[in-house]
């Protein structure tokens, strides 16, 4: 299975655990967009968005951890609309509050996951 790992630079330790722990079990990432340092001109932007929408295109498994930013809700559109499988993980269940949640966490293909961090890899990697 191919995966990518969208959230926030706030969640690097998290993402590359993740990561680690899938490669681990023979799965393959796609992109790892934590090796980047923050962009500082618009062309590096340019070039780390179109890997990263290649990634996501690329990948059959796309994971958001909470707390997610702008980019990886622009990922989660791109993967919503390629028909990818996704799974968001949210430990405070913000994707479960009426108040703070979004409309494209509850469609279908979207599978929600507010247990540990090692319940959603164990997930992610039943699910080929």
């Amino acid at each position: 299975m191919k995966f990518y790992v969208a959230s926030s630079f706030k969640n690097i330790e998290l993402v590359r655990y993740v990561s680690e722990q899938l490669k681990n079990r023979g799965h393959i990432h796609t992109y790892d967009w934590t090796m980047n340092e923050r962009a500082t001109t618009f062309d590096a932007l340019k070039e780390i968005g179109q890997k990263e929408k290649e990634a996501v295109i690329e990948a059959d498994v796309i994971i958001v951890l909470f707390p997610a930013g702008k980019g990886s809700h622009i990922e989660l559109g791109i993967a919503i609309g390629h028909g990818k499988r996704i799974y968001l993980y949210s430990p405070e269940e913000e994707v479960n509050n009426i108040e703070t949640t979004s409309t494209f966490y509850h469609l279908p293909e979207v599978e929600k996951c507010c247990g540990t961090i090692d319940e959603l890899i164990k997930l992610v990697s039943s699910t080929e």
